[in-house]
């Protein structure tokens, strides 16, 4: 079965582009935190730990776009003959899976921001803006809000690689174009 593509079921193009670019940023980021996690205290560090801080708040941005976007032009339905050919499960997984990724595309940011404020470094974004604390300076603080942005980064990530495998299976093992919908090429 191979969906026909038109303007009813496939996505806008700012819809597409918010997509792969936030999907490449959450990617990059990702690795690039899990590389300088581990690194000795010295100023690369320092300077890392803040480009870190930059793209998350960069990603915390392109998430409300994305959002705002979504809300004033909403994804198109699954066809008709997919849906009906998905199990339940996969359709209830498939809705989840997407509020998941939306809390999450939220939620690792503003634990990140939440951390490094109360371990009292600023975040000042791209060197020149200094935005404001989310809590106050407070170590034992940040000591328990420090795994929650790794934990939350995690479920993030496997709910993006769960995502992209479902994606890929629709495309290699069902045939049935869905992938398509999501490309600029259509």
């Amino acid at each position: 079965m191979q969906l026909e593509l038109n303007a009813k079921n496939r996505y806008h193009t700012v819809s597409i582009i918010l997509h792969w670019v936030l999907g490449a940023a959450l990617v990059s980021i990702f690795f690039f935190g899990v590389y300088m996690a581990d690194l000795p205290f010295s100023p690369q560090r320092l300077k890392l730990f803040n480009w870190h801080k930059w793209a998350g708040i960069s990603i915390l941005v392109l998430s409300a776009l994305r959002l705002l976007w979504r809300a004033t032009h909403p994804a198109p339905p699954l066809p008709g003959s997919i849906a009906l050919a998905m199990p339940g499960w996969q359709l209830k997984a498939h809705h989840l899976t997407h509020v998941a990724l939306y809390a999450l595309f939220f939620a690792v940011p503003l634990i990140g921001w939440a951390y490094t404020s109360a371990a009292g470094f600023p975040v000042v974004l791209f060197g020149v803006l200094p935005l404001p604390d989310l809590v106050g300076a407070d170590k034992a603080l940040a000591a328990l809000i420090k795994p929650w942005h790794q934990i939350s980064a995690f479920a993030l990530a496997a709910l993006v690689l769960l995502h992209v495998a479902a994606a890929l299976k629709h495309h290699f093992v069902d045939r049935d174009g869905l992938l398509k919908r999501m490309s600029l090429r259509g």
